[in-house]
């Protein structure tokens, strides 16, 4: 299942994704948790030290390796030059999977060891002095649209992408990349407008949306964000000491965590897991070759100087059951 946090800069959001990973990993659940963020924080949100988050490997570094495995033999893709972020599967692509080892994985994804179990950790890699007025940050997330594009995932497997702030993600069609997005919402008009943002671009997507109500401290902040959010109001978070000591760099054994808030992380689970019936992979498949097209006719065939339309595979949707190039 592949899950999107989202929120305004400040939510909470890298809190609340660092949280849900750790609870997945504490069942035992693979995870792979990608930071998708402007902002890298989820590798320190995740334990991690200064040193250790710097040492990552970045996935936008490593595109060209990423593009040439994933395109393996698929013969609507004459060179991995040609593929740009949207490029969908064909027949004779190589997909992903969670439980695998792969050439990807070794290059981009660390290993991290939490309370219970561990995680696969990817990051795109920070936004630096380098890149500015001369890159733009999409060009870095677009290694993980490309990888999500290709990736199969089954019920009890989750990928978590700790997502851009605002909604920015919509630059690009990675928002419709999701069995369900949650949008970390503070009680404040600042808080809740990311959430009328998101709702508006969602509409046309059938993306499913929930509402994480954050630093909610009474009744007045609850009854905001009803009255805001209406039944997309999933859950709500409060104060937490467990959290304020992990910002702190000491964070205790997670099975210290509060209970009000674990049977928080309870709900997402269960809301996550319910959206596995609802899967699609005919529209999901769609929605990618839409924002291929998109993409090819504004800007993609300028730049490779090839027709993009004719990489996708009329015949071909990802799914569970698709046997994957060798």
């Amino acid at each position: 299942m592949k899950i999107a946090f989202v929120g305004k800069g400040g939510s909470g959001k890298t809190t609340l994704s660092s949280l849900f990973i750790r609870h997945l990993a504490a069942t035992g659940a693979p995870v792979i948790a990608i930071d998708a963020d402007i902002n890298q924080h989820l590798a320190a949100a995740l334990g991690l030290d200064e040193a250790e988050a710097a040492a990552l490997p970045a996935m936008g570094d490593r595109l060209p390796l990423i593009k040439d495995y994933l395109r393996g033999s698929n013969p609507r893709i004459a060179s991995a030059e040609r593929m740009i972020k949207t490029t969908p599967p064909g027949d004779g692509s190589r997909l992903l999977r969670v439980r695998e080892d792969n050439p990807v994985y070794d290059a981009c994804a660390t290993a991290v060891e939490l309370d219970g179990g561990a995680v696969r950790l990817m990051v795109t890699g920070p936004f630096t002095d380098a890149d500015l007025g001369v890159a733009c940050y999409h060009s870095k997330t677009g290694a993980v649209e490309l990888c999500l594009n290709h990736l199969v995932d089954g019920r009890d497997e989750y990928v978590v992408v700790d997502m851009t702030a605002g909604s920015d993600s919509f630059a690009s069609g990675m928002f419709t990349r999701f069995d369900m997005t949650f949008l970390v919402a503070e009680p404040t008009r600042k808080g809740v407008s990311v959430y009328r943002q998101y709702k508006e671009y969602a509409r046309d997507f059938g993306v499913e949306l929930r509402v994480v109500g954050n630093k909610v401290q009474g009744r007045d902040d609850l009854d905001f964000l009803r009255a805001e959010v209406g039944d997309d109001l999933l859950v709500t978070v409060g104060h937490s000491d467990w959290v304020r000591s992990m910002e702190k760099g000491r964070p205790p054994r997670f099975d210290l965590l509060e209970d009000v808030n674990r049977h928080a992380l309870d709900r997402l689970r269960t809301a996550v897991d319910s959206a596995y019936e609802r899967r699609d992979w005919k529209h999901y498949t769609r929605q990618m070759v839409h924002f291929h097209l998109k993409n090819a006719q504004s800007w993609g065939n300028e730049r490779t100087g090839a027709d993009l339309a004719a990489q996708v595979d009329p015949g071909f949707v990802l799914g569970e059951s698709v046997t994957a190039s060798v």
